[in-house]
């Protein structure tokens, strides 16, 4: 019996001890995941081109001057001699192209294109991008892209109505850019490497390089400031820093943010972060909905009247629905978490509106222990 019983306890221990562990690491989050590496990001290409074969949806080249003139151009260069006055296509759009270079991307692979129109065009359904170059930044050419253009919207339409789903004016060219130049950026040989956090924050700095420091064993990284970590490359990587990237990218942290509330008051969405807190506060919600009807009434002599005329009479009616009698100030108790904040909301029937106000004046009542952005 006896040995039954220091059976069960040890199995209660174990798992108790393996509960105990994992909760620290329930809300870890892989370095790769809060950081990039400098030096390792995409950078964005833009190009100007020409979609041909449209059926009747281009650019009026009468409107669209920048359309005509690079119509013509492009004749010019393939040998053909256009008379202006007689160009009157309907089948051509002048877009904007645009794509995104990856890290490391090299000579003659290939990258997703996304085409816009940019003049008075109705839809790219059926056309076809011209070779197009596409420059960085420093103006110089990274790739060309050209394909048939797939498009996710579509317009119908009559003399009296029409019908528009998705926007019929953008596009994509999957694997539709051919790289031709390389970033000159070079991996091995790298004395340092810097991670820059996507949501700095001087505690999630630390952690991660305590995090690395800890995995290999010496103070390799340190915080420089909340946006930045900075790692000197340990001993027998420095020809293999894809190695060390990986390793480093692994290694789980736990995050930190600072308390906020986010607001977009266009669309009604409220955001609160889990640090959310707020002292004891009492709040009172209603709304004075009043409705005002019109029937006017039209006023006419008798059959027989010698003098009279008809006349119109207005008739208004005011009706107050909602005067806020049935709502009443509602307690919420101080330091409650952001589960016990909305409930407490939702309790007084608040819908998302009111309640921006009401987190609004909360917070000027300096009992929002959260900073409020509002987009």
């Amino acid at each position: 019996m006896r040995s039954c019983v220091r059976r069960f306890v040890c199995f209660w221990l174990c798992i108790v001890t393996f509960l105990a562990f994992l909760t620290p690491m329930a809300h870890a989050t892989r370095i790769k995941d809060v950081a990039d590496f400098e030096g390792v990001r995409d950078n964005m290409l833009v190009g100007y081109g020409l979609v041909v074969g449209l059926d009747g949806t281009g650019d009026s080249l009468n409107k669209a001057v920048f359309t005509k003139e690079s119509f013509i151009a492009m004749l010019d260069r393939l040998g053909v001699r256009a008379r202006e006055e007689a160009l009157d296509s309907k089948n051509i759009a002048a877009v904007m192209v645009t794509a995104n270079l990856p890290a490391f991307a090299r000579s003659g692979s290939r990258i997703d294109a996304s085409i816009s129109a940019i003049g008075d065009s109705e839809s790219l359904r059926g056309g076809t991008l011209l070779v197009t170059p596409l420059m960085g930044a420093d103006g110089s050419v990274y790739a060309v892209a050209q394909g048939p253009v797939a498009i996710g919207g579509f317009s119908a339409g009559g003399a009296a109505t029409s019908v528009t789903q998705g926007v019929p004016t953008n596009g994509r060219i999957a694997s539709g850019a051919i790289v031709e130049q390389e970033l000159p950026f070079q991996l091995n040989g790298m004395k340092s490497i810097r991670l820059a956090l996507k949501n700095p924050d001087f505690t999630t700095s630390q952690r991660i390089a305590k995090a690395i420091n800890n995995s290999f064993g010496s103070d390799l990284a340190r915080s420089a400031d909340s946006g930045t970590v900075e790692l000197t490359t340990p001993m027998g990587y420095e020809n293999n820093i894809a190695q060390l990237i990986t390793q480093v990218e692994q290694l789980n942290v736990t995050p930190d943010a600072p308390a906020r509330v986010v607001i977009n008051e266009s669309t009604g969405v409220v955001v609160i972060g889990d640090n959310v807190r707020i002292s004891r506060v009492a709040i009172a919600q209603g709304n004075l909905t009043i409705r005002v009807t019109e029937t006017p009434q039209v006023s006419q002599p008798g059959a027989f009247a010698e003098v009279g005329q008809t006349a119109i009479v207005d008739r208004t009616k005011v009706d107050v629905l909602d005067d806020g009698k049935e709502k009443k100030l509602a307690i919420v108790n101080g330091g409650v978490s952001l589960q016990e904040l909305v409930t407490g909301l939702n309790a007084l029937g608040i819908g998302p509106r009111d309640m921006i106000s009401i987190l609004q004046a909360i917070k000027a009542a300096g009992a929002l222990q959260a900073e409020i952005e509002v987009m």
